[in-house]
C-alpha cells in the first residue's frame, strides 16, 4: 500500500505496519470502497497517533481508555457527532481485525460508545419540480456542434437514470455497456461492498440512454474509453465529480427548482417510489441497502408531506 508523503513519520514503523495490514483487509476482504478505506485508515492513524504521543508501548497495550481519551480530544477539537460515530466505527473495525490477528488479548471496541445521530430528513424535489427539471432535457437542435449534442444526450441520460432509478452517481459513473439490458429495461449495478444487484429503469430514461448510447457515445469514445457506458469530454469512463456538476447544472436551469445533487435525486427517487404505493422492502432492493433502517428514513418524508397534505386540505385539521 502506498504511504502518503510525510504521514509515515507520524507514527512509529510496528503502527505504520499495522495500518498497511488493516488497509489490505479492509479493501481485500471486506470489499469496501477505496473512499472508505481511505477515511477509515485515517481515523485509525490519528488513534495511534494519540495514543503513542500518550505513550502507548506497542499495539498490544491499547484498550479501551486510550480509545475513549482520543474520541474525547475529537469532540474537544469540535467534531460532529457523525464524525464521531465513524471513527468510533474505524476504532472497533480494527480493533476486531487486531484481535483476529492475536495482535490484541482482548477486544476493547465492543465497551465503545457510539454518539446517537440525529438523523435529518432528506432534502426532496416535488414530483411536479422533478418534472420541470426533466422537462428541460430538450434532444439537441440541428444547429449544435456534433460534441455539443452528444454532450446534451449525455447529460439527459444521467438525469434520467438517476431520478429513475436511485443509483448513487458512483454506481453510475461505473457501468459499462454491457450492464444495460435494453430488452427487459434493468441496469446491472456494482454498489457498496461490492455487493451486485439489478435495477429497473423506466421506459424515458431507457430510450435517454438508448439515444446517448447509439448517438452519442460514438462522437466522444476514444481509446481510452474501454466499456465504459457515460463518457467524460475527453473520452474517458465519466468522474463522478463531473456527473455532480451536470446535476447542479441541469436543475439550475429549471429556476424556480431548489437546487440538489445526485444524491438528492436518489431521495427524490426513493419518496416517489414509496408515495406511488411501493413496499419499503422493494425500494430497499432497488436503493441497495444493505439494512431496512436506512430505508426507513424515506417514510418519514413521506409522512410529512402527508401530514402537511392534511392540514392544508382537511377543514378540521
Amino acid at each position: 500500500m502506498q504511504r502518503a508523503a510525510g504521514s509515515a513519520a507520524a507514527v512509529p514503523e510496528w503502527a505504520q505496519e499495522r495500518l498497511e495490514a488493516f488497509g489490505r483487509h479492509l479493501a481485500a476482504e471486506r470489499g469496501l470502497s477505496p473512499h472508505t478505506v481511505r477515511a477509515y485508515l485515517g481515523d485509525v492513524r490519528s488513534l495511534l497517533e494519540h495514543a503513542c504521543e500518550a505513550g502507548l508501548p506497542d499495539l498490544a497495550a491499547l484498550d479501551i481508555g486510550a480509545i475513549r481519551a482520543w474520541l474525547a480530544a475529537q469532540h474537544g477539537a469540535g467534531k460532529g457527532r457523525a464524525t464521531l460515530a465513524r471513527r468510533a466505527a474505524a476504532a472497533r473495525a480494527f480493533t476486531a481485525f487486531a484481535h483476529s490477528r492475536g495482535w490484541l488479548d482482548a477486544d476493547p471496541g465492543p465497551l465503545l460508545g457510539t454518539p446517537r445521530i440525529v438523523r435529518q430528513l432528506p432534502t426532496v424535489l416535488a414530483q411536479g419540480q422533478m418534472a420541470e427539471v426533466l422537462a428541460t432535457l430538450q434532444s439537441p437542435g440541428s444547429a449544435h456542434e456534433p460534441r455539443e449534442a452528444a454532450i446534451e444526450w449525455r447529460d439527459a441520460a444521467i438525469m434520467e437514470l438517476l431520478y429513475a432509478s436511485g443509483v448513487r452517481v458512483s454506481e453510475l459513473c461505473g457501468l459499462d455497456l454491457g450492464d444495460v439490458d435494453e430488452e427487459r429495461r434493468m441496469i446491472r449495478v456494482m454498489g457498496k461492498g461490492s455487493r451486485e444487484r439489478v435495477v429497473p429503469v423506466g421506459i424515458p430514461a431507457a430510450r435517454a440512454m438508448r439515444t446517448w448510447r447509439d448517438a452519442g457515445r460514438p462522437v466522444l469514445v476514444t481509446g481510452r474509453s474501454g466499456s465504459a457506458l457515460y463518457l467524460g469530454a475527453r473520452g474517458g469512463r465519466l468522474d463522478p465529480r463531473t456527473a455532480r456538476r451536470v446535476v447542479h447544472a441541469r436543475i439550475a436551469a429549471a429556476r424556480s427548482v431548489p437546487d440538489t445533487g445526485p444524491h438528492g435525486l436518489r431521495h427524490t427517487a426513493a419518496t416517489h417510489l414509496l408515495e406511488g404505493g411501493a413496499d419499503l422492502r422493494s425500494v430497499q432492493e432497488i436503493l441497495g441497502h444493505a439494512s431496512l433502517a436506512s430505508t426507513q428514513i424515506y417514510t418519514h418524508v413521506s409522512v410529512e408531506r402527508l401530514l402537511s397534505a392534511y392540514r392544508q386540505a382537511h377543514p378540521r385539521a
